[in-house]
């Protein structure tokens, strides 16, 4: 960080500072026209995003998180015969549905009944995986066995869900991977305070105050409603901020709760895309955290993080007639990478969330 910026002026720094602080009164609603002078994050300073950015929208050009390909398996060109082989009608010469051409039963195909089986691995073969992309892992064991070869790095990642489902220790669990390997990483929270944080690892057995003393860690808390106020100047000053503390990895907890700021839709969008978009320039893998939204458990609150983002994990609860409920965790989309697109069961152990790969939902 540059020497010339004070004490006073400088955000980054108060957040670290600023222990005791705590965000009980953070359900006030951001005034967009107001110049509050008394927020300890104004250093006076212009957004770097200011100017013709409010234009271009959280989707321009983008492909918002839709796949180019086609999952229908078969071409407009495919022949009958390449959609239920032998030749004849997939309705056999009888009009019998299940008894095709042959002798054979159409489901004892071993390709297609294959596509079915809910009880095989990832079937992702690492060995032989192959990418000029650097990845890295979550360090969440079972969920990186269903992405092949790994995150591709500098990603942008949300993590969705609703209450108690972890999203925040599914961020902490991320970053102490991260650490455990030499990595430098920041938490920034809209949340709790520094001491929860710190005790919520703690109680995992994650050396955070180590990491914290060694300056491989900043735990940082801030206001929502002052983070919002000051914004521009955060979106400015993030990047080198990010690069000067040398971060490898980054949490936000929790993207919602600044999105709840801005009464107008359009101005909530366009703040959050300049946000996510300082994020990306600062060159650090992102992890975000978000609220599921009330009437779907695979979109957030306000359904628009999910399309600036590059992957989307959706972390729920699913409730049984004749079972307990349950958490599991599914991969929305992951650009760049190939993942699988099952529901898998989790839990909360003492060591952090474990996905059980082998298992099912249902």
């Amino acid at each position: 960080m540059s020497e010339e910026t004070s004490d006073d002026e400088d955000w980054f720094e108060q957040g670290l500072s600023d222990d005791d602080s705590t965000t009980d009164d953070t359900e006030g609603t951001l005034d967009t026209d107001s110049d509050d002078d008394g927020s300890p994050f104004d250093t006076g300073g212009e957004s770097a995003f200011s100017g013709d950015t409010a234009d271009e929208g959280p989707f321009g050009g983008d492909d918002a998180g839709f796949g180019d390909s086609d999952d229908t398996g078969f071409s407009a060109d495919d022949s009958e015969e390449a959609a239920f082989g032998q030749g004849d009608s997939a309705f056999g010469p009888d009009g019998d549905p299940f008894r095709g051409g042959s002798d054979e039963s159409l489901f004892d195909d071993e390709g297609f009944a294959s596509a079915f089986d809910g009880d095989s691995d990832s079937g992702f073969e690492d060995e032989d995986f192959d990418s000029e992309i650097p990845r890295i892992d979550l360090g969440i064991e079972g969920l990186d066995n269903m992405i092949q070869g790994g995150v591709p790095e500098r990603h942008l990642m949300v993590t969705i869900g609703g209450a108690g489902t972890g999203k925040t220790t599914f961020g902490l669990q991320f970053l102490n991977h991260g650490l455990e390997q030499g990595e430098n990483a920041v938490f920034i929270t809209l949340e709790q305070s520094h001491e929860a944080i710190m005790a919520t690892a703690n109680e995992f057995g994650w050396e955070f105050e180590a990491f914290e003393d060694e300056n491989r860690l900043a735990v940082v808390d801030l206001d929502p409603v002052e983070m919002a106020n000051s914004l521009d100047n955060i979106q400015a000053e993030l990047p080198e901020l990010i690069r000067d503390f040398g971060a490898d990895r980054l949490v936000l907890d929790s993207v919602s709760l600044l999105e709840m700021m801005y009464d107008n839709q359009a101005n909530r969008r366009t703040e959050v895309f300049d946000f996510t978009r300082s994020l990306k320039q600062a060159g650090v893998t992102t992890f975000l955290t978000s609220e599921a939204s009330e009437t779907t458990q695979y979109s957030s609150r306000h359904g628009i993080i999910e399309y600036l983002t590059d992957a989307v994990f959706v972390l729920q609860y699913v409730r049984g007639e004749t079972q307990e409920t349950r958490l599991a965790v599914e991969i929305q989309k992951i650009r760049n990478a190939n993942h699988s697109r099952e529901m898998k069961p989790y839990e909360m152990t003492e060591d952090g969330l474990s996905v059980y790969q082998q298992a099912n939902i249902f």
